[in-house]
This record gives C-alpha cells, sequence and structure tokens, in this order.
C-alpha cells in the first residue's frame, strides 16, 4: 500500500483495505492535510480493482473527536467560504465503493460527521456520538444537522444538536445510528469482517445497490423507484450477474470478476 501519507495508515487483507486516522496526539481531529490524504487515498482505492470494501477507523480511544478547531479559530466568513473545505466531504459521499466506519472512544462533530458520511458503522462498546459544535459558539456544517436528524429522527437529533448531548454506543444502535456494538477488543475486526463478507459480492452490483439506497436521501419515492429499477436493469448487462445466477442454480460459490 502507499506508504507516502503522514497522517493515515493503510493496510489490506484480500479485497478489504482499512484507513486508519493517524493523529492519536490530538485524538485524530480532522484537519486539512488529513483530509486531503484521506480523499486522495479514496481517489486511488476507487479506481483499483484488488479493493472491494474499506473500512475506516482510529484507536481505541477516538475515531476523531472534531475538527481541527486552531484551523479556524480565526477565521473570518469569507475565509471559511473561500476555503470550502467542505467540498473536500462532498468528495467522500460520493466514493463508489462500500465504506465501513469502525468506532472507538469519540466520534464527535467532524468525527461524527465523517462516520455518518460512511455506509455502515461498527461501533466499540466505548464510543460515544455526538455534535458539541453549540459548546463553542457554532454549528455543524459538514452534514451533522442532515444525516444525523435522517438517522435518529428530529426529536433525538435537536437533542444532540441543540443540548450537545452524547450518545453511548448503546444509544446510537437504539436510535438507528450503528449497525451493531461489539466489545471494544474487537470493534475493528468485526468491521473487518463485515467488509469481507460484502467483498465476496460481486463489484458492479455493490456500487449500483449502494447508489440506490443512497438515491433515497435524494428523490421521491417513485423517482428512487425508478432509479434502482434502472440499475438492476443494467446488471443483467455484466458477466457477473451472468456468473451470480449459474453459481446459484449450479449450487456452487459464485467466482465474482467486477465485469
Amino acid at each position: 500500500m502507499d506508504s507516502s501519507y503522514s497522517l493515515i495508515k493503510l493496510s489490506q487483507e484480500g479485497y478489504v483495505v482499512t484507513i486508519q486516522l493517524n493523529r492519536p496526539e490530538v485524538l485524530n481531529a480532522l484537519n486539512l492535510q488529513l483530509m486531503d490524504e484521506l480523499i486522495g487515498a479514496l481517489g486511488q482505492l476507487e479506481g483499483d480493482e484488488s479493493v472491494r470494501c474499506v473500512v475506516l477507523t482510529g484507536n481505541e480511544r477516538a475515531f476523531a473527536a472534531g475538527a481541527d478547531i486552531k484551523e479556524m479559530a480565526d477565521a473570518s466568513s469569507i475565509d471559511m467560504l473561500t476555503r470550502d473545505q467542505f467540498a473536500k466531504w462532498d468528495r467522500i459521499r460520493r466514493f463508489k465503493k462500500p465504506l465501513i466506519a469502525a468506532v472507538s472512544g469519540f466520534a464527535l462533530g467532524g468525527g461524527n460527521e465523517l462516520a455518518m458520511l460512511c455506509d455502515m458503522i461498527v461501533a466499540s462498546e466505548t464510543a460515544q456520538f455526538g455534535q458539541p459544535e453549540i459548546n463553542i459558539g457554532v454549528m455543524p456544517g459538514a452534514g451533522g444537522t442532515q444525516r444525523l436528524t435522517r438517522a435518529v429522527g428530529k426529536a433525538i437529533a435537536m437533542e444532540v444538536i441543540l443540548a450537545g448531548r452524547m450518545l453511548t454506543a448503546r444509544e446510537a444502535m437504539q436510535f438507528g445510528l450503528v449497525n451493531r456494538v461489539v466489545p471494544v477488543e474487537v470493534y475493528l475486526t468485526e468491521a473487518q469482517r463485515l467488509a469481507a463478507k460484502i467483498a465476496e459480492k460481486g463489484p458492479i452490483a455493490l456500487q449500483l445497490a449502494k447508489e440506490a439506497v443512497l438515491k433515497v436521501y435524494d428523490t421521491s419515492l417513485q423517482d428512487g423507484l425508478e432509479f434502482e429499477r434502472k440499475n438492476f436493469y443494467l446488471l443483467f448487462a455484466t458477466e457477473d450477474q451472468k456468473e451470480g445466477m449459474s453459481a446459484f442454480v449450479e449450487k456452487r460459490k459464485a467466482q465474482f470478476k467486477g465485469r
């Protein structure tokens, strides 16, 4: 894997790549350089046929405790507008392959927003999720008000965003924010196991199915159904569809090639 990054670490096992945020001294605060490295890595992985699923993680103490406030404390409105740092988050949103967050410890502010950009979240029992921007005189700006509300509902989102409430891992699962909660010793392994299971599937089908699920947030039910149907039909032009259905009929394991 590419070792030129200084604030993230990459490793690969099979079809799964794990990206680790690597600023432990500041609880993986998301500064501009880290985000640039993350987006660069995702761009490379998107075009790599040996990669079918990506796990994004931090460490046991923190997934990411928020944005790097030192980079923003003295900024003006125009500084923030011209910096356009949230355009980077849109690039992560458009990542075509399945992306799983493995969260332990703090996932706060931008850290929670980054976790919510992922398609699934596996949390350790120590995980805490929140949007504490209100405590420093601002509000979420990288999707927190929108994605959190869609995930947990208006009432809980209002309390998290307006009162600074943090959600425990169990609460986050209860409210539908995370997929599962596991002991801290195995949270990353569990996320990688889920990723490996996903990576067994056809890459083109994974991409189009992910697109269809995300379309729910962008459109009406009828438009979403039409989008889903077109993607479904499109898959019948792939070799993987022929292989998958033949394997089912022949009672054997499919060998998907992403074609």
